[in-house]
């Protein structure tokens, strides 16, 4: 049995914080992003992403999002129904990553799994905002919708997160860009067993 490390890089792992701005047609937004768990051998991660200025009556929104890292677990292709999108809805999406285009031909395919995913330069994956924090009964919110996901390339070499929104009523692909705030060497605890 093979080991994975549970973060892939010292940008991506538990306590890792990024920002930037998510921009639509019309609008930035300032947005920071904490990564709360990491778990590479279940292609999983999780954490809280915050905008600001999103709408009037709410400075800041805080929600809770769930990762899944494209890899031998997950494709590239969205499984997920509800979430709205379709294959053509992610190639369109995948395609405006300039590092994914070398792989465009091979992910179309439904049996391509995307091995050694840790060691390459890019990680691709999908967030999906599931509730507001700190209240996860607040299902809507006017002017704001997080029942949308993020098409999202991380470069571990870099620490850069770029992203593309998508949700079928929201405005086409607001583009997501995120910096590595640098930690100075700080680190999760360990734990010997």
């Amino acid at each position: 049995m093979q080991f994975l490390p549970n973060s892939s890089s010292s940008f991506l792992q538990p306590g890792s914080r990024f920002i930037g701005s998510q921009q639509s047609d019309r609008q930035v937004y300032e947005v920071q992003v904490e990564i709360k768990h990491v778990d590479m051998a279940e292609s999983f991660l999780c954490g809280y992403l915050r905008i600001q200025g999103l709408t009037e009556d709410h400075a800041t929104l805080t929600t809770y999002f769930e990762g899944e890292i494209i890899g031998t677990k997950y494709t590239f292709q969205t499984r997920h129904p509800e979430w709205g999108s379709n294959e053509r809805t992610d190639m369109q999406h995948w395609g405006r990553f300039p590092a994914w285009r070398p792989l465009a031909k091979q992910a179309k395919r439904q049996d391509f799994n995307y091995k050694n995913f840790l060691q390459r330069e890019n990680i691709f994956m999908r967030w999906k905002e599931h509730f507001l924090v700190p209240d996860h009964k607040v299902r809507a919110i006017s002017g704001a919708s997080f029942e949308g996901f993020y098409y999202i390339c991380f470069n571990q070499v870099s620490g850069d997160v770029s992203g593309i929104y998508f949700h079928a009523r929201s405005e086409k692909f607001q583009q997501l860009e995120l910096k590595h705030v640098p930690d100075y060497g700080c680190t999760g605890a360990l734990e010997f067993r």
